[in-house]
């Protein structure tokens, strides 16, 4: 069973393959969410504090009576803040509101805030204050594992000239239609596990006559298709649904898409 299958980080902590993403689930209802995710299979719950749902994903992990280290908790700084005292006040702020002993995965959720994503103001000397405060953080073992989202290749060798701890994950949108292959390959060079988000596109993989024929091939749904993709890849898959049904259906993934299929699929156009 795919959720029972992990990936080895370079530190040596293993993450599970498949992860709940919460991405606009309010708070009152990730509990109920998170809670059938795991009740599915699910071990992986990934939040952010921008998700402003830190403590609703908190109580379905301590309600589950799992073994808490059975369960893995991504959580993320948030982009607007850039300094090594705002990171470090707010890694303090996410462990109480999680309310969980520890979190297995703490990210950079952007190297740039929201508003500014992508400009032309790189915050290259600021990142690296925030970094140390997750360095800080792992070393003080608040944290199992650190890494990034949405870093560029710029981005990271701007933390990796001058690092004490590398990062172990950058998590970015991949799916079917945008496929960063160069920026994929960095980090598999520099042993950084890439992370999936926004698997199905946020939807629009639905409207997709190229991918809905190739699920009909296979004889699965458009969002298996897109979320084994993803998993071919080499990547950890955070499909985000708050659906009990379609929780359980995003991890029917026992089919495996063939090589030429991938490489076409590689290929398709956003």
């Amino acid at each position: 069973m795919i959720l029972q299958e992990t990936y080895t980080l370079s530190n040596g902590v293993s993450i599970p393959k498949v992860g709940l993403g919460t991405w606009l689930i309010p708070d009152d209802k990730v509990t109920e969410a998170s809670s059938e995710a795991i009740a599915a299979g699910y071990r992986h719950i990934d939040t952010a504090q921008a998700y402003d749902n830190e403590e609703g994903v908190g109580r379905a992990v301590r309600a589950c009576g799992l073994p808490r280290e059975e369960m893995f908790l991504t959580t993320k700084v948030a982009a607007e803040i850039k300094s090594y005292e705002g990171a470090a006040a707010s890694i303090d702020e996410s462990l109480r509101k999680l309310d969980a002993g520890h979190i297995d995965l703490l990210l950079v959720h952007c190297p740039q805030p929201w508003a500014e994503f992508r400009g032309a103001k790189r915050y290259f000397a600021e990142n690296k204050q925030v970094w140390r405060a997750l360095e800080d953080a792992y070393i003080a073992g608040k944290v199992r594992a650190i890494g990034v989202s949405n870093f560029l290749t710029d981005d990271l060798e701007n933390i990796l000239e001058d690092c004490r701890i590398k990062p172990m994950v950058n998590q970015f949108k991949v799916h079917i239609g945008e496929t960063p292959l160069p920026l994929i390959g960095f980090c598999e060079d520099h042993g950084i596990l890439v992370e999936a988000y926004s698997p199905i596109a946020h939807g629009s993989a639905l409207k997709s006559e190229v991918v809905g024929k190739m699920a009909t091939a296979y004889g699965v749904t458009v969002p298996q298709l897109c979320i084994r993709y993803t998993l071919q890849l080499g990547a950890v898959s955070l499909p985000k649904s708050s659906d009990p049904g379609h929780i359980r259906s995003n991890a029917s993934l026992d089919f495996v898409i063939k090589d030429e299929d991938m490489e076409f699929l590689k290929t398709v156009a956003g």
